[in-house]
């Protein structure tokens, strides 16, 4: 557990801890929603990401990815090291078991935290996974929230029986380290399920007197990766379609039928992923850019497996278009798995999807009393 002097004081600084029960619930796409509708409630407000497993290399410094994320979306002013002061690093784990100090960690994170402080009225935090994460190197989200003086959010993904009980697991643990809770969203809800979810949930957890904030539907576009993601995940060779590198994959086409079938599974956003020696798929996706003018069936791109181009007149014809077409080394089935079972990040330049959060947010979750809960 992080600890610090005795004589530590509450920070003036409201803080809002947004932790989940595990990963991806969309923890990340709630803060970013909560940040947006927030910050149109203070003057001023900040973000922080103490404790980041993923990050990036910035100016020598790591940087977690979320971090860097709502740093750019919101144009924040605030210093990058602060906004992300820990970065769990490969060997990071191993060598606090050895030789690390909780001392340490909890100095690193409250210095980041009172420069950050200066001037906020508000400061969201996000957490990372469960509220037992980090409990290995002493920082665990119950560990630092507690440190920070902030209360909690906690986010579950849609349904009943299984995040009302990992809710309540989660809740044990803050509650033990005697850290308050604001309520519970719950996130990514089926639209066919929602007004059962929706019913039931708040039901539940009126039983256990703990809030329910919001219940989020699920939206599909927040999930799929654009081109330039799956590019960039695949270790591809892009080989035309510049252009089209912003557009969204949704549902993935296999190439192991004939074109005249492939062409009733071509719908809006769908990847085709096939061999590059199967020339007639590749036309059959050309045509539905090409000849439907309101490009509703047009294909958002093709992965082309097993390191085959394309014969060189089939390539100069869909040059014409402005599909992408990503080369990779691996096998078809190995690349669709890849693809199905990765998790993609959000990014600040996907302006929709940032945009599509704090609509979200704003419209599903009781801001006002999250501030009331605040004071």
């Amino acid at each position: 557990m992080l600890y610090w002097n005795a004589h530590m004081t509450k920070p003036e600084v409201g803080k809002l801890y947004v932790g989940a029960t595990r990963q991806n619930d969309g923890k990340t796409m709630v803060s970013l929603g909560l940040l947006h509708a927030l910050g149109k409630r203070v003057n001023h407000i900040g973000y922080m990401k103490p404790v980041g497993q993923q990050y990036v290399e910035i100016d020598g410094s790591q940087i977690d990815k979320d971090a860097v994320l709502m740093h750019q979306a919101y144009h924040l002013g605030d210093h990058l090291e602060d906004m992300s002061p820990i970065a769990v690093r490969k060997g990071f784990t191993e060598d606090y078991i050895v030789r690390g100090r909780p001392a340490t960690l909890a100095a690193k994170i409250l210095k980041a935290s009172r420069r950050l402080c200066q001037g906020k009225d508000l400061v969201l935090v996000e957490g990372t996974g469960h509220a037992g994460v980090g409990s290995v190197f002493d920082t665990s989200n119950s560990d630092v929230a507690k440190l920070l003086g902030a209360k909690v959010i906690i986010i579950s993904c849609g349904g009943i029986g299984r995040p009302i009980d990992e809710i309540m697991l989660n809740i044990t643990k803050f509650q033990v380290d005697k850290v308050d809770i604001v309520g519970v969203i719950f996130n990514k809800v089926r639209a066919e399920k929602y007004d059962k979810v929706n019913r039931l949930v708040r039901l539940g957890m009126k039983r256990k007197k703990i809030p329910v904030l919001g219940v989020i539907p699920f939206v599909e576009m927040l999930s799929n990766p654009t081109l330039k993601e799956l590019l960039e995940d695949l270790g591809g060779e892009l080989i035309c379609g510049e252009k089209g590198l912003k557009n969204q994959s949704g549902k993935m086409v296999i190439g192991a039928m004939p074109p005249r079938d492939a062409l009733d599974y071509f719908t809006p956003n769908c990847l085709l992923i096939t061999p590059g020696n199967r020339d007639d798929l590749i036309l059959a996706a050309m045509s539905t850019s090409t000849l439907d003018h309101d490009k509703s069936k047009a294909v958002s791109g093709i992965v082309l497996t097993c390191g085959i181009e394309p014969h060189p007149n089939i390539l100069h014809l869909v040059k014409q278009t402005d599909i992408p077409i990503i080369l990779v080394k691996h096998d078809t089935f190995t690349t669709a798995s890849k693809i199905y079972g990765a998790v993609y990040k959000l990014r600040a330049e996907e302006t929709a999807k940032v945009q599509e959060c704090g609509r979200l947010v704003e419209q599903y979750v009781d801001i006002d009393q999250i501030m009331q809960a605040m004071k």
